[in-house]
């Protein structure tokens, strides 16, 4: 070890080395409730369920089976009201839904890809501490013979 610099380790690199990248599974609930635990697995059931095309297309079906009496009451209201409170609704609810989970894994796979990068940064910064630790033994090596030199 070197007299001219002691580099001080800080806390979080250790805890890095054991840590891996958050994934949805981490942030489930772990804790002895079981409702709480019930209630998080089934809404990211029934987001992954909705939150497909196919559900929309069925929404989209579903949806259709009222328009006939909506166009047949030749009400430019209840028309209206077809097109924002039971299409748009319903259709649009699973389309945002799978948006979301595409912006979702593209998201996740950005913070895998920093958590990557920032990985390689801190090893290739401990290899330059090496390093220098190697160049600071070489140079004091170098000032103790100088200074047998002038004390000789």
């Amino acid at each position: 070890m070197s007299s001219i610099y002691t580099p001080v380790v800080h806390p979080r690199i250790e805890r890095r080395k054991r840590e891996t990248p958050v994934k949805v599974h981490d942030m489930m609930p772990r804790g002895s409730n079981p409702i709480t635990r019930f209630n998080a697995w089934l809404a990211v059931r029934v987001t992954k369920t909705v939150g497909t095309v196919w559900c929309a297309y069925a929404f989209a079906v579903l949806a259709l089976v009222s328009l006939p009496a909506a166009i047949a009451s030749h009400n430019l209201i209840i028309l209206v009201s077809w097109v924002s409170q039971t299409f748009l609704q319903l259709v649009l609810l699973s389309i945002i839904i799978v948006g979301q989970n595409v912006l979702a894994a593209a998201s996740d796979k950005r913070a895998e890809a920093t958590y990557e990068d920032a990985d390689a940064v801190l090893h290739t910064s401990l290899q330059i501490q090496d390093h220098l630790l190697a160049q600071d033994d070489v140079i004091e090596r170098i000032l103790n013979r100088v200074a047998a030199l002038k004390a000789g």
